[in-house]
């Protein structure tokens, strides 16, 4: 038996959809009653895993499609396994998938070399059109680039006898 508006009268607005004559839908969908009958649907049949797929520790499976295209491979995709440990509402999966992605860019490009490819940067960047619309956006993002790069490189660089992991140590504990 399913509950009318008269069975509860106490609920503000209770069973306002209950109306057919006042489907707002009305025009463009033809009610057929199936609507209540979503509970009873069958899960497609599950896509064939042939690639490894991440997929959030919060969903037990595995959803019935997706995509293989691109699967997780080389530092990129380790970074992306570690990623998925945790959950999807922490800095902890977020951070290292934005990591791995721009690891994954200087994978592409070492890989292009490795092809004989020799990658258009410029181009696939899109500065010709910053720089005729976006100038000096342009130009402080070079400069940011440059400074920043410098600053890696003197720092593992700056005293030969220190290897670099010995000054990230160093440097971490202080």
């Amino acid at each position: 038996m399913e509950p009318t508006a008269s069975d509860y009268p106490h609920i503000n607005g209770w069973g306002i959809d209950a109306d057919p004559n006042n489907e707002p839908t009305y025009p463009l969908k033809h009610y057929t009653g199936d609507d209540h009958q979503r509970l009873n649907w069958e899960r497609p049949p599950q896509q064939v895993q042939t690639v490894e797929i991440l997929h959030s520790n919060e969903r037990p499976n595995l959803t019935a499609v997706f995509g293989t295209s691109s699967p997780p491979s080389g530092l990129s995709g380790a970074i992306r396994r570690f990623a998925f440990r945790f959950s999807e509402s922490e800095y902890g999966h977020w951070l290292p998938l934005l990591l791995a992605d721009r690891v994954n860019v200087v994978e592409g490009i070492v890989d292009d070399l490795a092809h004989g490819h020799i990658p258009n940067i410029f181009a696939e960047k899109g500065w010709k059109a910053d720089w005729k619309h976006n100038r000096a956006g342009l130009v402080q993002n070079v400069v940011i680039g440059v400074a920043a790069t410098a600053l890696v490189y003197a720092f593992f660089t700056r005293n030969k006898q220190e290897t670099a992991f010995t000054r990230l140590k160093k440097t971490i504990s202080n």
